[in-house]
């Protein structure tokens, strides 16, 4: 009986602690969102690129896709805006756990799974203003494929960081009915493998 009771005070206290911890998460990256109109333009992205593909001919498909070039190029300067700013913040205040669940403060006693949310946020600004100006010579329909994937991999890192991979994971697949490889497989080359090093702990610049 006294096991099962200190169990759950146990349980209690953590569960107590991580709501604690996400909701600073949440607030942390609120503030540095709070002047931006990033989450706007993404949403008018991912619907504009969803509307273009249900377009019954190719040349309709490709003139939807030219009439967000400005929201596209807005997009790829707030991410670098979002970087610059979260620069900011501290070490320990920009970790995150490589654990499936969240683990409050797990950077303190399990530094080998923490990684730096600031470095993330520099690979998805880079990554998305490669794709933007198209240094990879796609077409209007490919460009649009590798940019969708750019910015639900950024939803992805935002959500993981507020809180959890696991909870990230499940959002990504809810709203895009698609999974975490999947996205990663659809983004850039270049996003790609500075990504895979940052999960590695290989440094990601």
């Amino acid at each position: 009986m006294d096991f099962a009771l200190t169990l759950l005070v146990v349980v209690i206290a953590w569960q107590v602690l991580r709501v604690r911890y996400q909701r600073a998460r949440i607030a942390l990256l609120g503030r540095h969102l709070a002047n931006l109109q990033l989450e706007r333009h993404m949403e008018t992205l991912t619907q504009g690129y969803t509307r273009a593909i249900h377009e019954e001919s190719e040349t309709r498909q490709i003139q939807v896709l030219t009439t967000f070039a400005q929201t596209e190029s807005a997009v790829a300067t707030q991410v670098q805006s979002l970087a610059n700013t979260m620069q900011k913040e501290s070490a320990p205040a920009a970790s995150m756990g490589t654990l499936p669940f969240c683990l409050p403060y797990a950077h303190r006693f399990l530094p080998t799974l923490a990684r730096d949310f600031r470095e993330l946020l520099h690979i998805h600004a880079a990554g998305l203003r490669h794709v933007v100006d198209n240094e990879g010579g796609w077409d209007a329909k490919s460009r649009a494929y590798h940019l969708s994937a750019e910015l639900y991999l950024l939803q992805h890192s935002c959500h993981w960081f507020c809180k959890s991979r696991a909870v990230a994971d499940a959002r990504l697949m809810l709203r895009h009915q698609v999974n975490h490889q999947t996205v990663l497989d659809s983004v850039s080359a270049m996003t790609r493998s500075a990504y895979q090093r940052w999960l590695q702990g290989d440094g990601a610049r």
